[in-house]
């Protein structure tokens, strides 16, 4: 699930939320997207918190943070539902146009 944030967040645009099974498929879920997103886009997080242990890894690249989570902590905090003013974007549907990057605010 992608929810599109912008114009009601001041932190990022995007927020990407996927399901993990366990603690390694959790870790090889953010282990690839960091591959992924360095080898084909030369793009690094900007931040990262949160372990497999802690069934919830969070990826931040400014403009997109990915949250991977175990299924009982999805439901637990329920972004999507948190976040019930983002217009939510199913995986196979096409994105929305791009922004031009803006300055984050410290």
């Amino acid at each position: 699930m992608i929810l599109d944030l912008r114009g009601i967040s001041t932190f990022t645009d995007f927020f990407v939320i996927c399901s993990g099974t366990s603690e390694p498929h959790l870790k090889a879920i953010a282990g690839e997207v960091r591959e992924q997103m360095h080898e084909k886009f030369g793009q690094k997080t900007t931040f990262a918190d949160g372990l497999p242990a802690s069934h919830w890894v969070i990826l931040d690249y400014s403009d997109v943070m990915l949250h991977v989570l175990t299924a009982e902590k999805r439901a637990f905090y329920a972004l999507e539902s948190l976040w019930g003013d983002a217009k939510q974007i199913r995986v196979g549907e096409p994105a929305p146009a791009p922004r031009p990057r803006r300055p984050r605010k410290s």
